[in-house]
């Protein structure tokens, strides 16, 4: 079956083949969160994007593969409650921005700004800082090798299908999260980039793009 991104807490994960990666989405309650293992095709290496909850399922989606690292995409506590038991688990090493690393249960081993770059087996992402919904969100680019124009993007809570995070009615966040946004996603990155966001649904730059101007306007 083709994949489609909708997945539910307690169903089937959904697994994604790209050029030199898998991705496999799943949802862990109880906020209906996203959480993303990303396999090297080349040497099995795995990558956890967000240790959000229920450690034994994430752990049996793991198997026996090697785990090379967990990224937190922001600080709050939906995003790394099963964090301390997989890292314990599998002495993988956490990354996380600085600015968001403090709130974390376990030290972060790899802090990481904008534009570094994070490796699983022989596949590297891009880092990409969006401020706004936290100081330190970050979202992580994939664009391997053989993918041509459809780049992949795991956004965490920095931006959804039909708009960006939650900025709590701050005009100054919300301001500066479409800045980062625009600047730092929209405008360099084309209409067929694939984005995976933290909660919900799947989607492309191209079908949001057109919503933009009704984003700003409306404020959240």
């Amino acid at each position: 079956m083709s994949y489609t991104g909708h997945v539910t807490v307690g169903g089937r994960p959904d697994v994604r083949e790209l050029p030199g990666l898998t991705v496999t989405k799943v949802a862990v309650g109880p906020y209906d969160n996203n959480a993303y293992i990303l396999r090297c095709a080349a040497t099995g290496d795995q990558l956890l994007v967000d240790a959000a909850n229920e450690a034994s399922r994430l752990l049996e989606l793991l198997g026996d593969r090697p785990l090379s690292r967990v990224v937190t995409t922001h600080r709050h506590q939906d995003h790394w409650m099963a964090l301390a038991e997989v890292v314990q688990a599998t002495g993988a090493p956490v990354v996380a921005h600085p600015h968001d690393a403090e709130p974390l249960p376990v030290p972060v081993a790899e802090p990481v700004e904008d534009g570094a770059t994070v490796r699983v087996g022989r596949a590297e992402l891009e880092v990409i800082h969006l401020r706004g919904h936290t100081p330190g969100s970050i979202a992580l680019l994939y664009q391997g090798e053989g993918a041509g124009d459809r780049a992949h993007l795991f956004t965490g809570d920095s931006l959804f299908p039909g708009g960006v995070g939650n900025t709590w009615g701050d005009r100054g966040l919300f301001e500066q999260l479409m800045r980062d946004v625009q600047e730092r996603v929209f405008d360099r990155l084309p209409d067929t980039t694939w984005f995976y966001p933290g909660h919900g649904e799947d989607s492309t730059l191209g079908r949001e793009r057109p919503s933009i101007p009704e984003w700003r306007k409306r404020g959240w």
